[in-house]
């Protein structure tokens, strides 16, 4: 059987699932961070075309930082928008053991860090630095916002020694200035080599189908083995599971039915648990064909975060008194994505940015 000859949907690392779901926790917070990242992705898709790499974690992770120091409806928007657990502590725990058992993959490279960069004349609350670092395992550091150049230069240091240096300038000078608080920032590294891995030698040009009108010739690796397979009805696809060395982690990817089928499943992905792919399927014999490829992308959330039901954050009605007595608002909501796939493995990177 053959696999992968035309445009596909990539879950990355950013999607999986750890594979035993030890502690109810940890079970609750990856129910609910698959649920937002289902959603985030079908918002995203309706303002990009072409390529896109993203990490919905990051920005998961980012913005339930956030959502612990909300209170009033500013805190119910959060919570809708992330599909949080009525019950704090847990969803609390989940996220502590969510971010150690990441941090924790033997035989791949796979980091997460986060760090809150505070104003220096910005009256934090003590409470909100003990939680960010007590269940977020996030460090806090003091900078001066005033001098922009300066303190852009010092986020986007720590974000490039979180992420091999594949991301870069996350922040601009002009995104800071003397009226900056608050900077909350996540960054994940993954390096990952194959179970199985791909023989260069049998890499070469193949077509490969962008759209039902596009074909462009691409290199496309090949390896015939077992994999998990199986058909997703409800979005007229198939998909396959590619196992990394040791099999803690996988690559699952999508495959359209239909030659311009991409679009359809992208509507549809919500309707799709990992878990359900995850569970379902079985081991056959593939000739599995997969286009080498690297992608980056930069993506704004602004819009996209009000549109799927976060609004006052943005406004002066935001309430984050759980942060600060001082009123503050987000001003902006930045990730930038990056991945390649070849021979080897897989590497990718992503860093998510909350201004206020």
């Amino acid at each position: 059987m053959h696999i992968m000859t035309g445009s596909f949907w990539l879950l990355s690392f950013t999607l999986i699932i750890m594979a035993k779901a030890e502690n109810k926790a940890l079970s609750t917070v990856l129910e609910s961070t698959n649920q937002f990242s289902s959603s985030l992705f079908q918002a995203v898709v309706k303002d990009h075309s072409g390529n896109l790499i993203m990490s919905p974690l990051s920005v998961d992770i980012v913005l339930a930082m956030t959502a612990y120091g909300a209170q009033g409806e500013t805190e119910n928007q959060f919570r809708n928008l992330l599909h949080l657990p009525s019950s704090d502590n847990l969803a609390k725990s989940g996220y502590q053991t969510l971010i150690d058992n990441l941090n924790d993959v033997k035989e791949n490279k796979l980091l997460l860090a986060n760090k809150v960069f505070v104003g220096k004349n910005f009256g934090i609350k003590p409470i909100f630095k003990d939680l960010t670092k007590d269940y977020f395992r996030s460090a806090t550091q003091v900078i001066n916002f005033a001098k922009s150049m300066e303190a852009a230069n010092i986020i986007n240091t720590w974000v490039e020694q979180n992420t091999n240096n594949l991301i870069k300038d996350l922040i601009t000078v002009g995104d800071l200035n003397e009226m900056t608080t608050l900077v909350l920032v996540n960054a994940v590294y993954f390096k990952g080599q194959w179970k199985n891995k791909f023989n260069p030698d049998y890499t070469k040009d193949m077509p490969f189908h962008v759209n039902k009108d596009t074909i462009k010739n691409v290199p496309t690796m090949y390896k015939q083995g077992k994999y998990k397979y199986g058909e997703l009805s409800n979005l007229n696809a198939k998909f396959i599971v590619i196992p990394y060395k040791g099999d803690e982690l996988n690559m699952i990817i999508i495959l359209p039915n239909e030659i311009d089928g991409l679009s359809e499943v992208e509507k549809k992905l919500q309707n799709i648990r990992l878990s359900d792919i995850l569970n379902q399927g079985y081991e056959q014999e593939i000739q599995l064909y997969l286009p080498k490829f690297k992608v980056e992308s930069e993506i704004h959330f602004n819009s996209i975060l009000q549109k799927m039901g976060l609004i006052d954050a943005f406004t002066s009605h935001a309430n984050f008194s759980g942060i600060s007595d001082e009123n503050i608002q987000i001003n902006k909501v930045i990730q930038k994505a990056y991945i390649e796939v070849n021979e080897e493995g897989s590497e990718a990177a992503a860093a998510t940015g909350a201004i206020f």
